[in-house]
């Protein structure tokens, strides 16, 4: 979907995405802190994993838009579809992780958090270049590019930390939350993939 055309759409849905994000990492945690406890270590560990993920899901996305540029579209709307599957299935895996390894030693349970969150923290990290790579080529200009998308993802992510702790978590359970999440993941993925057929069929 090239052309400035594309541009509010990719705004607004990366807003979406960063709105999920940010329910994701506080359902996340809850979960994570349910199933190993709540102490200094594991805040660490779920923290540090989490900004190891973003870190090494953007290195990769930003070669992987270099490589493949003219699908740097699609393969967002992939990226997003990963993360709302991962999101749905984390209700039932990260609490069968944390029975399975809860006594465990802490490399052990460092290690079990760090395989659990990697992937879908590295697919939200992958997204920002994507999407970067694929502005750029419309405005030529990859200042604006990044600080426009980082504006709207970031705001997205202010209204998710405020959503779920002012509504979602008062009104719905933490798997509920997640769900809402996911759901927000889909029309993502959905949006851009429809909004990019339309544009080059």
């Amino acid at each position: 979907m090239p052309g400035k055309t594309s541009q509010p759409l990719l705004l607004g849905v990366f807003f979406l995405s960063g709105v999920s994000a940010l329910i994701y990492q506080v359902a996340w945690q809850r979960l994570l802190f349910g199933a190993f406890g709540v102490d200094i270590e594991s805040i660490t560990i779920i923290v540090s994993t989490f900004m190891l993920g973003l870190g090494c899901g953007a290195l990769a996305g930003g070669q992987l838009a270099d490589r493949l540029g003219h699908r740097t579209v699609q393969l967002f709307a992939l990226c997003e579809l990963g993360i709302g599957l991962f999101g749905l299935a984390s209700t039932a895996l990260i609490p069968a992780v944390g029975a399975r390894f809860l006594h465990s030693s802490l490399p052990v349970i460092a290690a079990a958090n760090f395989l659990l969150i990697l992937l879908p923290a590295s697919l939200m990290g992958a997204t920002l270049p994507m999407l970067v790579a694929h502005l750029f080529r419309s405005n030529a200009n990859v200042g604006l590019s990044i600080g426009t998308l980082y504006w709207a993802n970031t705001m997205g992510a202010a209204l998710g930390a405020l959503a779920a702790g002012v509504l979602l978590f008062h009104y719905l359970t933490l798997d509920q939350s997640i769900y809402v999440a996911a759901a927000g993941n889909f029309i993502v993925s959905g949006s851009v993939y429809v909004g990019y057929r339309r544009r080059t069929v």
